[in-house]
């Protein structure tokens, strides 16, 4: 039995309830929410070849050159600057990083979709920013370590740090738009904007703030991060993602960002809000103390993070959650422990039956590293709002090593189980770090419940 189902009320055991009113989106599947939700439900898929206007002439031609890293680099999850996003007008003309920019136009499409306004002209400080990436500027670095080598340090920016610090993205957006709050940031690699999410949720929750910006972004198409990725192992020799299919072989590395607008209930209400995607209610992290790389295979610390958030938001009963968006690449080792964590959290019935539907949206947009978590976060509450559940693109024959339905077979879409009540997102990164998110169904807003 849940707390759901004893009917505890929910104020007893969370005094502020936080909630999602707003979602801005910036991937190589398009370039706001509404726009990316639709493309998913089609099963559309966006990661392509990568083109020499992708990556500066330098650093095509050293991909091009090594012959280690050429087989699985071909591929990316770009987003598309030609088609309704102008990468130069959120970069301040180049003297951003990608990721900032992608960051900014995510979190203002984010706090329109809110209906909230910039307060630059009357700053506030009860709206703060949780916003971070997973590897930063990696461009900027490898072009500064290129003009050591030359001797033309003098060529290095002022506002070099500033640029590639992880907390970039986080100070930009509190200054476009005037929020003086908390402004966190983490980088904790594929788990980043998960746990920046959680993070927010926390501050909320203690009173720290009315209503965070909150997600995270990644920019790290380029030579490096590709070849040593792929050195790693890690990439597609294919060049196509196939989370859990039995043809798996590695991911496609992505770009672009994801930013949730948390609010508590009780500001949500008063401000006269006429929309609500759903409420967020637990959060769990763990680590593996494991590998630098690998999860364990038996998926604990993944697990331990998933009952945490369960625990975190009053679930008792595992059946109450009735999606998961798994954290999934399409690497051989890591969806084969996920696959053991959820058997071991949900009980391999209900997974293997399908009653807790199971997808990953990695196979669309390529795995956007530190930007993962809140845009797979952000799906995760779509599908709550909508009831509808997106296929996994890619996924084509079930491996029967892990005999997990992924929803996908065909590229239909499903629906999401009248009774459930919440849906969870996944997300973990080397190190061994794991981020779990817990989202229930949207409270209604006219009453106190």
């Amino acid at each position: 039995m849940s707390h759901y189902a004893r009917g505890v009320p929910l104020d007893a055991l969370y005094p502020r309830r936080v909630v999602v009113t707003g979602i801005g989106l910036v991937t190589p599947l398009a370039r706001t929410t509404a726009e990316n939700w639709r493309a998913l439900l089609a099963n559309a898929g966006a990661t392509r070849a990568l083109r020499e206007d992708d990556l500066a002439r330098e650093c095509w031609n050293a991909l091009a050159a090594s012959d280690g890293a050429r087989a699985r680099t071909r591929h990316a999850g770009v987003v598309n600057r030609r088609e309704g996003y102008d990468a130069n007008a959120w970069s301040d003309g180049g003297s951003l990083a990608s990721f900032v920019a992608y960051g900014r136009c995510a979190a203002k499409e984010a706090i329109e979709d809110a209906g909230m306004t910039s307060a630059r002209d009357a700053p506030r400080d009860d709206v703060g920013v949780s916003f971070g990436a997973g590897m930063g500027g990696v461009s900027d670095l490898t072009r500064a370590g290129g003009w050591m080598a030359k001797g033309e340090l003098r060529r290095i920016s002022p506002y070099f740090v500033p640029r590639i610090l992880a907390n970039a993205g986080a100070g930009r957006i509190s200054m476009d738009h005037g929020f003086r709050g908390p402004n966190l940031a983490a980088a904790t690699a594929c788990a980043t904007s998960a746990h920046c999410i959680g993070d927010a949720f926390r501050a909320l929750q203690r009173g720290d703030a009315n209503v965070m910006i909150a997600g995270g972004a990644e920019g790290c198409i380029d030579a490096v991060s590709l070849a040593a990725f792929a050195k790693a192992r890690a990439l597609s020799a294919t060049g196509r993602a196939k989370p859990f299919d039995v043809a798996r072989d590695g991911f496609v590395m992505g770009e672009g960002a994801g930013v949730l607008v948390l609010e508590t209930l009780e500001h949500a209400r008063a401000r006269g809000v006429d929309k609500v995607y759903a409420e967020i209610r637990g959060y769990g992290a763990s680590g593996d103390a494991h590998h630098v790389t690998r999860a364990s295979p038996d998926g604990e610390g993944a697990a331990r993070a998933m009952r945490a958030a369960m625990r975190d938001a009053g679930v008792d009963d595992p059946l109450d959650v009735g999606y998961v968006n798994a954290h999934a690449t399409g690497t051989p080792l890591g969806d084969a422990a996920e696959a053991m964590a959820l058997k071991t959290v949900f009980g391999a019935d209900a997974i293997e039956s399908g009653r807790v539907l199971t997808t990953s949206t990695k196979g669309a947009t390529g795995h956007l590293l530190g930007a993962a978590g809140a845009i797979e976060a952000a799906y995760t509450v779509m599908a709550l709002h909508t009831g509808d559940v997106p296929p996994t693109f890619g996924y084509d024959t079930v491996d029967p090593n892990l005999r997990i339905p992924i929803v996908g077979a065909g590229g239909v879409a499903a629906r999401l189980r009248d009774d459930a009540r919440a849906a969870m997102s996944n997300s973990f990164g080397f190190g061994g770090t794991n981020a779990s998110l817990v989202f229930a169904r949207a409270p209604p807003l006219d009453a106190a419940p």
